[in-house]
C-alpha cells in the first residue's frame, strides 16, 4: 500500500522555524518529483515547492528564500525546512508525489500529483 506520512507540524511564534518530514512507503520516490502543498482554513490548497530526484527545486514566490525543500532518496523521505514563519504560513501542509520525473512537468497544480499524505498542521502566532 502506497503511503505518504507527514510529520513535524506544530505551533511556533512568528519568526520561528519548523522542519516538516514526509515518509513514503509502499513505493520508491527515486524516480519522481516530490512536492509540498498547503491549505489554510477557507482557502484553496496552494503549491509550496517541488523537488526532482536530483535535488533541483522550485518554489512558490510567497515562500522563496524562506523555505527549503530537500529529499533523501535512500530513506524515501522528503523534507520542508521553514524559516521566518509568518501567521500567513499557518496551514495544513501536505506532501505529494508528482506523476513525472522531470521538474518541468511537475507544475503547481494538484492534477500533476497522484499521491498525497494526510497532512500536518502548522500554527504560527503573531
Amino acid at each position: 500500500q502506497v503511503q505518504l506520512v507527514e510529520s513535524g507540524g506544530g505551533s511556533v511564534e512568528s519568526g520561528g522555524s519548523l522542519r516538516l518530514s514526509c515518509q513514503a512507503s509502499g513505493y520508491t520516490i527515486n524516480d519522481y518529483c516530490m512536492g509540498w502543498f498547503r491549505q489554510s482554513s477557507g482557502k484553496e490548497r496552494e503549491w509550496v515547492a517541488t523537488i526532482d530526484s536530483d535535488g533541483i527545486s522550485k518554489y512558490a514566490d510567497l515562500v522563496k528564500d524562506r523555505f527549503t525543500i530537500s529529499r533523501d532518496n535512500a530513506g524515501n523521505n522528503v523534507y520542508l525546512e521553514m524559516r521566518s514563519l509568518e501567521p500567513e504560513d499557518a496551514a495544513t501542509y501536505y506532501c505529494a508525489a508528482c506523476r513525472f520525473r522531470l521538474l518541468e512537468l511537475c507544475g503547481g497544480e494538484d492534477y500533476y500529483y497522484d499521491r498525497w499524505g494526510q497532512g500536518t498542521r502548522v500554527t504560527v502566532s503573531s
